[in-house]
């Protein structure tokens, strides 16, 4: 009964909000307002915040304008984080009324369709990875409660029909894009603004820094574990188990004595991680820039995840380690890429085959016998990118273009 009656409420609360959006979307754009936002209000981050913090760089006098949408339970420790950023509670009046007026919308992930555009505001979307696994129509059954694969699909198109421009990383993303999203509109080649890090900041002194302020060790030897997330190692809500795949005590009989191993862990299970007696040489940082931690390492290790692509713009080792192929395989169907072929590095399945692995890294600093797949693995998915990307955007789009 009390949840029926909130339920109501829920509606209620949204065809009110409906409403005093069709009503606000009457009105003129505001020139120069700009909305950001990052997987729907969760932080700043991401394509949206590289975007905003090259405009505030580049026009300063713009900066009382813009804006960054954040989710109501991450509103208070965002707005903390960030003093500096304009921060906007999702689905407040202000937020309403900026989105509705906004000369740009500057978003990474979907919005909810029936949240109406102003026919005015430009939308530009990002997006948020090179795609590893299918998306949009590609996907041939969707398992998601409350709709069919297809209500899904034309869900899917009607939304990109909505975006004016969406960021293309490299060519094989833009023809996955094209036919994924039926995407329609204008494309930008220019490679992920979130990226123009890993060129920009790619030199020792940064490189130290970054080193000493989160590791406290400016001459570390990093190594970074960057599994993707695994939806089946549920164990209740709220709790996931997460079980390293190799044994600290080998990990570190391996490596030298000034290696640091950083796990880059779903929030979910970043509290349910046994590093008792590795405290001092294993840091779990799941909230921590993912571009400062590929920044400060010299090997990353992973398995399925699409960190591999932005990786890659950095030319240095990876060593996958999917020791649940066989169970994965069947999800292999699901790739867009060949990756028992493609991935530019070792792929070991089991613990014996990756300390080995391990041990040529520790030895040779690399793996020789891949140079040849890493280049092709850069030409396919990194050759846009040039530490310019959110310049390019900011181009392509005319904010603050001369009238």
């Amino acid at each position: 009964m009390f949840h029926m009656i909130g339920q109501l409420i829920k509606v209620l609360i949204r065809y009110f909000l409906i409403l005093i959006n069709d009503c606000l979307i009457c009105l003129p754009i505001k020139r120069h307002l700009i909305i950001f936002e990052s997987f729907n209000g969760q932080d700043v981050s991401d394509n949206p915040a590289a975007i905003y913090q090259e405009l505030v760089l580049t026009h300063p006098e713009y900066a009382p304008s813009l804006f960054f949408g954040i989710k109501g339970r991450r509103f208070e420790e965002v707005k903390r984080t960030y003093p500096e950023i304009q921060i906007l509670k999702r689905w407040s009046f202000k937020w309403i009324w900026t989105v509705a007026r906004a000369e740009y919308w500057v978003f990474n992930s979907r919005m909810p369709l029936w949240w109406h555009k102003n026919r005015g505001t430009t939308y530009v979307q990002t997006w948020h990875g090179t795609p590893l696994k299918k998306l949009g129509v590609d996907i041939e059954n969707v398992e998601i409660p409350g709709t069919t694969t297809t209500e899904y699909h034309a869900a899917f198109k009607k939304e990109s029909a909505r975006w004016d421009y969406l960021i293309a990383p490299n060519s094989y993303s833009e023809a996955i894009f094209k036919r994924a999203f039926g995407f329609n509109n204008k494309f930008i080649r220019s490679g992920y603004p979130r990226n123009d890090v890993l060129y920009l900041d790619n030199n020792l002194d940064t490189i130290r820094h970054l080193k000493l302020k989160i590791l406290g060790d400016s001459d570390a030897k990093v190594v970074l574990y960057a599994p993707t997330w695994r939806d089946d190692e549920f164990i209740y809500k709220g709790r996931y188990r997460f079980d390293l795949p190799f044994d600290l005590k080998k990990f570190f009989s391996l490596v030298s004595r000034d290696t640091i191993l950083i796990i880059r862990p779903h929030y979910l299970v970043k509290d349910h991680i046994d590093i008792r007696g590795f405290e001092k040489r294993v840091r779990i940082l799941a909230d921590t820039d993912i571009n400062q931690l590929y920044l400060i390492s010299d090997l990353l290790i992973t398995d399925y995840s699409s960190v591999m692509f932005d990786f890659a713009n950095l030319h240095r080792p990876m060593l996958f380690f999917p020791y649940d192929l066989d169970h994965y395989a069947g999800k292999l169907r699901g790739f867009y890429f060949n990756y028992l072929e493609e991935c530019p590095g070792p792929i070991v399945t089991t613990s014996t085959e990756f300390y080995k692995q391990l041990s040529v890294f520790d030895f040779e600093g690399t793996f020789a016998n891949y140079d040849r797949q890493f280049n092709e693995f850069q030409k396919k998915f990194t050759s846009w990118e040039k530490g310019t990307a959110a310049k390019q955007v900011i181009k392509a789009i005319g904010i603050y273009e001369e009238e």
